[in-house]
């Protein structure tokens, strides 16, 4: 679906002043859902409106008409595993950064586990550099909460936030000692920090390659069950509670999950959650006649689990959507089910697959954008998210309704291991500003 041009690296002019006209503005932050237009100069917004038109600006501004497609804040995806460095044959920050941009996502988080693990002041820095010098997406790494993502040494938290660290998480590795759980909660309290957690309990886990059922007795497949996620939710609100700490959940599969974060957060524990589109999108049957590419972790679950997804992100209990960005090479899915590696990418469809949501009637456009932007943003205190005067001019110009199909071999992303390859989809982003730059323009 690419078809686009990516420009990176070199700013513009600091002082050049652009006005994006006769755009159907989104903005959740604020709730504006109108006509309007923003104008950007350098890397901020400076004015953004129904009243914006094109008329009476200086004689220098740059006017984009943006044909009434939607325009809102760039994308905020904060589950991104971007591979360098250690595992480059699989992706790197600058393929994360096209695969990102031509998605319309300009700000990204990514998880710890790379080789080395993300775990001291250059390893944040590292990633932070990168980002800049390549001049695509925003990069904002995670730190272990763990030395080493072992589960058992935590990490120099205050020290790593100050190097720029926005929070800790083993990755995709779960802090399984409750003792350990415990005591991440309270240090990061200390310092104003947040916990991530991917909850599964390791043991139900172990040797299972999909969800737990009819199917996976069908297939021969060793199952993981639900409860496995909800052990560790259970646990997890538990050690909230003794702590008083800030916890996120990653990926949230199971309706048992939603109900309990829901009860949760009606008592007013400081958590959070998010999910990604396979677990809304799909469900267990997606695994056909052992489809590797559908082959991912949290597994695939039930269609019951699947429709309570989808209304934890209606009601508001689910706080915002992912992408679980997980690129592997050929050699790592081309495998027997049972031997392939979990995970499939995301950051391109990330936007159209989430637009079901509106489509099939679950949403309003408004709110789902929200779970894509200022959400993810205000979880994670980034300033992102929202089109606010003073705010960084990252934009995202997409068509809400064309329709595509996704070719898994046609993504800009190095990996091509999309759950969604062949899936019919409506939503296409036209362009992609960061910092005031167009970063990434896709042609009619």
């Amino acid at each position: 679906m690419v078809a686009g041009t990516w420009t990176a690296a070199m700013p513009d002019d600091p002082l050049t002043r652009t006005a994006y006209v006769n755009a159907r503005l989104l903005d959740p932050a604020s709730g504006l859902d109108a006509s309007g237009g923003i104008i950007t100069n350098g890397e901020s917004i400076v004015d953004a409106g129904p009243g914006i038109d094109g008329t009476g600006l200086p004689k220098k501004t740059e006017i984009i008409d943006c044909g009434g497609l939607c325009l809102a804040p760039g994308l905020v995806d904060i589950r991104v595993q971007i591979r360098e460095p250690g595992e480059e044959h699989k992706g790197t920050i600058e393929s994360a950064g096209m695969s990102a941009t031509a998605g319309g996502v300009t700000t990204m988080v990514c998880l710890p586990n790379t080789m080395p693990v993300i775990q001291d002041m250059s390893g944040v820095e590292f990633v932070a550099r990168r980002a800049r010098k390549i001049g695509l997406s925003k990069i904002y790494p995670y730190a272990a909460a763990t030395k080493d993502l072992e589960g058992a040494e935590l990490t120099e938290m205050g020290l790593l936030a100050e190097a720029g660290a926005v929070a800790f998480t083993d990755g995709d590795k779960v802090i399984k000692d409750a003792q350990v759980m415990r005591r991440a909660l309270t240090y990061a309290k200390t310092f104003g920090l947040i916990v991530i957690q991917r909850p599964e309990e390791p043991s139900l886990a172990r040797g299972g390659v999909m969800n737990s059922g009819e199917m996976a007795t069908r297939l021969g497949l060793t199952g993981i069950p639900a409860v496995a996620e909800i052990i560790m939710v259970e646990r997890d609100l538990r050690l909230v509670e003794m702590t008083g700490g800030r916890l996120h959940f990653s990926n949230i599969s199971t309706g048992e999950a939603v109900r309990a974060i829901g009860a949760a957060k009606a008592r007013g524990f400081d958590i959070t959650c998010d999910t990604a589109p396979p677990y809304f999108a799909l469900n267990e049957a997606s695994v056909g006649e052992y489809r590797t590419f559908a082959k991912l972790s949290p597994p695939l679950r039930s269609e019951a689990d699947r429709l309570a997804v989808v209304q934890g992100l209606a009601d508001g209990t689910i706080d915002c959507i992912a992408s679980d960005h997980a690129p592997h090479d050929e050699d790592s899915k081309r495998l027997p089910f049972g031997e392939a590696a979990f995970g499939g990418v995301g950051l391109e469809t990330l936007l159209p697959v989430s637009l079901e949501l509106y489509h099939n009637g679950h949403m309003k456009l408004l709110d789902l954008i929200a779970k894509l932007t200022s959400g993810p943003a205000d979880v994670m205190r980034l300033g992102a998210g929202q089109l606010a005067k003073g705010a960084p001019a990252d934009l995202s110009l997409f068509d809400p309704d064309q329709g595509w199909q996704v070719d898994a071999d046609e993504l800009a992303s190095k990996a091509k291991n999309s759950p969604f390859d062949g899936r019919p989809v409506q939503g296409v982003v036209r362009r992609t500003v960061i910092d005031g730059r167009t970063v990434f323009v896709r042609g009619a």
